[in-house]
């Protein structure tokens, strides 16, 4: 296996792969590294078009809950691509994702819903689940 030696990655990573300089880096690890980080962007530009594309809509027309939806769904589907390409998943984002989407969902269908419990129980869950949704590595 190619090693790659003294591998700085320059810009700071949140959930991604961190390394200091004396520490080797495979070019499977690297890869992941890479295709984290543009996972990443990729989340963010889909945030903004989609926020920049409710903010230009007249408030009537849009059903409630539309934001906390598109946003749930936008950060578990990243989630799932992270998960399915053998990247470590953020619990945290996780919960943040199940959670928006079922407040979002909750405000669609006009059911007022206990959104602290439904976030401590999210939360439990996605510590619960986040050593068997870790790939072995």
């Amino acid at each position: 296996m190619e090693k790659i030696k003294k591998f700085r990655i320059h810009r700071y990573q949140k959930g991604a792969m961190t390394v200091k300089d004396s520490q080797t880096l495979s070019n499977r690890e690297l890869q992941k590294s890479t295709l984290n980080q543009r996972i990443e962007d990729i989340g963010w530009g889909l945030l903004a078009i989609s926020i920049g594309g409710i903010l230009l809509v007249p408030d009537q027309l849009i059903p409630p809950g539309t934001w906390p939806i598109g946003f749930g769904l936008i950060i578990l589907g990243l989630n799932g691509v992270r998960y399915f390409n053998g990247i470590k998943i953020n619990s945290f984002n996780f919960a943040l994702g199940a959670f928006a989407l079922a407040a979002g969902l909750g405000d669609l269908f006009s059911v007022k819903l206990p959104l602290f419990a439904i976030f401590l129980i999210f939360i439990g869950i996605s510590i619960i689940l986040k050593p068997l949704m870790e790939k072995a590595s």
